[in-house]
């Protein structure tokens, strides 16, 4: 959730003082001297506060060092910026999964500012209402592109082609099997499960997983509520 009014993460009414302490941006991470103090201790940077959606998970997936896919989301989708549905949870779900990815895999040969904007260009693409007029979730396809990327995918590819396609094919079932209307945070919640799991098989990788409850039903006018994996309390 986030707030219109005091501060964006919390709600919590800012305090003002007279001179300005160094302060360490909740997205970015970059250290400012700001006279704007949260009780809770929340601070955004300027930039980050007046940047787009796709923006702000570029520049938060760059400087996260988590491993976890599913809290990073989560604090995204908590920033204004993220809509409760949009095109952004296109983007949302490979960042974050790439971010987590390399983050475990220091050693490996990977360029993580490089790949995000990769993905992010290829994301863009990915038009609002996908899931709706194309048969196929925008977030679903986003595991694609992340599998995409860490593999080295390309249409001539035999094994990177294969893993592609069959991540993005079963996050779209996953999705699709819980039925409508659509949920931007409910799917990417799949997308993103559905992925730690196909790493778990194919890579032998375990990145965290987790409990998963949703705290955005409130924003959500189609909400299924109990009927939902997600929300508190579900069947």
């Amino acid at each position: 959730m986030s707030y219109s009014e005091g501060c964006i993460i919390c709600g919590k009414e800012l305090v003002y003082t007279q001179g300005p302490d160094l302060k360490q941006c909740y997205y970015c991470r970059r250290e400012i001297q700001s006279n704007v103090n949260c009780p809770e201790g929340h601070f955004i940077c300027d930039s980050c506060h007046a940047s787009s959606a796709f923006d702000l998970i570029e520049v938060y997936c760059s400087h996260s060092d988590s491993t976890n896919a599913i809290d990073m989301a989560v604090h995204l989708m908590k920033s204004n910026k993220i809509s409760m549905h949009g095109p952004e949870h296109h983007y949302l779900v490979p960042a974050v999964l790439l971010a987590a990815f390399i983050n475990l895999n220091k050693d490996g040969n990977y360029n993580k500012s490089g790949t995000l904007r990769v993905a992010k260009l290829r994301a863009e693409k990915v038009l609002g209402g996908f899931c709706g007029t194309h048969g196929s979730c925008g977030a679903a396809i986003g595991t694609g592109i992340f599998m995409s990327i860490i593999t080295g995918s390309t249409p001539l590819a035999k094994k990177e082609w294969q893993l592609s396609n069959a991540l993005t094919a079963k996050s779209l079932l996953a999705i699709a099997e819980k039925g409508g209307p659509r949920c931007c945070k409910r799917d990417s919640f799949i997308a993103i499960s559905e992925t730690l799991v196909f790493l778990s098989k194919h890579f032998d990788m375990d990145l965290p997983v987790g409990e998963i409850q949703c705290v955005f039903s409130n924003r959500n006018k189609q909400c299924k509520f109990e009927y939902c994996n997600y929300f508190p309390g579900s069947k």
